[in-house]
């Protein structure tokens, strides 16, 4: 059963013997263990540090805490997993190149089945070494926003994460709670009044882009993993092209902020989360809810941050806001 620790099926026994009787000689496991050569297998426990040769003369030894002993034989079994999947990736992308130049077919795959897109997406972002793109809109195909949790890993890894939202996606019941979460596990977030598709580029080297569902009247919907070509090079100019005009929309932990200019006073946290809200066209009840305050107080808040910017509009709040550099 510990196999995966780098651990024989001979070291497991004689361990498990030892935490059973809580000390041994090498006579006593060799009783115990017919056919094993217990001097050299307590000797491999004691390298593995999972048990101590204990003091007085003779070979005894006793058991390390499993939970202890075990942590350091676990991590670097999850950091050879983690290599061997790069290294899976690796020779999978290096097989579809190979494919790509012998056959020009495999520049595009059509992939059916929300279940079958959701894995395909999985997959493509566990092998991102640095950076994922996305255009999230309103409506989902295949996989929801919450249910994207393999973001939070690949953003702890230091994989960065560029996320265009269309303001209609941000109205939709908890979406804001789980844009705050992304932004503050290290996410870019920006948002746009609309996209024009449903797109995830990962590395700039592979694209999957949802499409209509089937036109045969089922439901079963339909995606285009795009790989290295002309198509995918567009999909990425048009992602950057809609992200240089996006707001971006920020958190802060709390501390006081302010940008260049900023005026006669700092910005608390809350306030510049509500700016970015604000300016990305977000409804004052959404903002409400996401605070966990009323409308009025919503608008309150605004119109002191407005007397802050000397705006007496919206959208002079709003210039006056990137002018001075406040979501800078």
């Amino acid at each position: 059963m510990l196999e995966g620790t780098g651990v024989t099926a001979a070291e497991e026994e004689a361990y498990r013997l030892l935490v059973r009787a809580g000390e041994l000689d090498v006579a006593g496991l060799a009783a115990r263990l017919p056919g094993v050569d217990a001097a050299a297998v307590a000797g491999g426990l004691a390298e593995l540090g999972l048990v101590r040769r204990l003091p007085g003369g003779g070979e005894r030894y006793a058991p390390n805490p499993p939970d202890v002993a075990f942590g350091p034989l676990l991590l670097h079994g999850q950091e050879a997993l983690d290599r061997a999947r790069s290294a899976v990736a690796e020779l999978a992308e290096e097989h579809r190149a190979t494919a790509r130049r012998r056959d020009a077919g495999q520049l595009l795959e059509i992939v059916t089945g929300g279940e079958a897109i959701r894995e395909r997406i999985r997959t493509v972002q566990l092998g991102t070494r640095e950076e994922l793109l996305w255009f999230c809109r309103a409506g989902h195909v295949a996989m929801p926003s919450e249910d994207n949790v393999e973001e939070y890993d690949m953003l702890a890894r230091g994989v960065s994460y560029r996320v265009l939202y269309e303001r209609q996606l941000l109205e939709e019941p908890g979406m804001l709670d789980d844009l705050a979460k992304g932004i503050a596990a290290g996410e870019q977030a920006r948002s746009a009044p609309s996209l024009p598709v449903r797109l995830a580029i990962s590395d700039r080297s592979v694209a999957i882009c949802p499409l209509v569902p089937r036109s045969d009247g089922s439901t079963e919907p339909t995606a285009a993993i795009v790989r290295d070509s002309n198509l995918l090079t567009a999909l990425i100019a048009l992602f950057e092209s809609y992200w240089a005009s996006a707001t971006p929309i920020q958190l802060s932990d709390g501390v006081a902020v302010a940008g260049p200019g900023a005026g006669t006073g700092p910005l608390s946290g809350d306030e510049r989360f509500l700016l970015s809200l604000l300016v990305a066209g977000v409804t004052d009840k959404a903002i409400a809810t996401r605070l966990g305050v009323s409308m009025r107080t919503v608008q309150r808040r605004i119109r002191d941050l407005m007397a802050l910017a000397s705006a007496e509009t919206r959208m002079q709040l709003a210039w006056q806001v990137a002018r001075r550099g406040w979501l800078a």
